[in-house]
């Protein structure tokens, strides 16, 4: 695949989270774009038809399926070149029923799995966290053992997400909580930033059977960063309750799961520092610098975003 080829490019989980960032950064690249998504019911969330309408008018092919029906899935991947998943946590291991699909209509030139979170092969986690970590080797594991050409993402954390998770910007709260010292360095990526670097790593033939590690110099904060940056630019100061490593440790040993997940996530990103616990090197490849002339948004540019138009309180995007 030429990097200005447009290739025909299947999303799957095109409704979730960032599914639906990542079928607008597909289409706007002028790739022909497909979404494999469950059968919409009658009765199904307001939300989802009008995502589901909004697919439609971009020009969006729609496929309602279920992930079990082998032959349709074949006969779907027959029709494109790319294969993104953006697949739920709890679906991970789902994603075998695709490679299995992929394996048998063999003419997938590129498959990005759902990870777009720690590069799993080189970072662990508390024991909740490191199952998802192991969960997502499986995948890869099977990719490679299929013989499916692959691009690996490690897009680190939604900046967007966590933007509103720790500041509150929403509801002009003075209060803020930091996890750990809140000194740890984590990597913070607009959530439309992480789709497009996504969908140019997946028709570059540089990114083909490698992992790519979105860390672009600006995105890299601490939580204190965070705070300090929001009271310059709020002129407010903030009160911060620190939750000290132990108490989360303990929280992820004790909560059922899957309520013990997020504290773990937490813990990997914002106390242990995961996210910049090992340098890149010459070998790795890194998206801003693959990218140069992408304009990503910065940290300070999404903050000053939240100065007029705080973000509404989502759903849980732990990826």
């Amino acid at each position: 695949m030429a990097t200005d080829e447009k290739s025909k490019i299947l999303i799957f989980g095109a409704t979730g989270y960032l599914g639906k960032y990542m079928v607008t950064a597909s289409v706007s690249m002028g790739h022909p774009t497909y979404a494999y998504i469950r059968p919409i019911k009658p009765d199904a969330d307001s939300s989802k038809l009008e995502l589901f309408k909004s697919f439609e008018s971009m020009g969006v092919t729609v496929i309602q399926g279920e992930l079990d029906e082998h032959e349709k899935l074949v006969t779907v991947l027959k029709q494109v070149d790319v294969v993104i998943s953006t697949l739920a946590v709890p679906q991970h291991l789902e994603q075998f029923k695709i490679i299995k699909a992929m394996k048998e209509a063999g003419n997938i030139k590129r498959f990005v799995p759902s990870e777009f979170g720690n590069d799993v092969d080189r970072v662990s986690g508390l024991p909740p966290f490191q199952a998802l970590l192991d969960n997502k080797k499986k995948v890869r594991r099977a990719t490679e053992e299929a013989g499916i050409p692959f691009t690996y993402v490690s897009a680190n954390s939604f900046a967007a997400y966590f933007v509103d998770y720790l500041l509150h910007p929403h509801d002009k709260s003075d209060q803020v909580t930091l996890y750990g010292t809140g000194e740890a360095k984590a990597v913070l990526n607009f959530e439309e930033d992480v789709a497009a670097y996504t969908v140019k790593a997946a028709t570059d033939p540089r990114v083909e059977n490698r992992v790519i590690i979105y860390r672009p110099p600006k995105n890299i904060v601490s939580q204190l960063n965070l705070v300090s940056s929001w009271e310059k630019k709020t002129g407010r100061t903030m009160k911060c309750i620190h939750v000290p490593e132990e108490e989360i440790v303990k929280l992820s040993e004790s909560l059922p799961f899957p309520d013990n997940i997020p504290v773990s996530i937490l813990h990997n990103i914002f106390i242990a520092g995961a996210q910049m616990s090992f340098e890149l090197t010459e070998k790795d490849l890194e998206a801003s610098k693959l990218y140069p002339d992408y304009k990503y948004t910065s940290i300070d540019d999404l903050l000053n975003i939240c100065l007029v138009n705080p973000p509404k309180p989502k759903l849980a995007a732990f990826a």
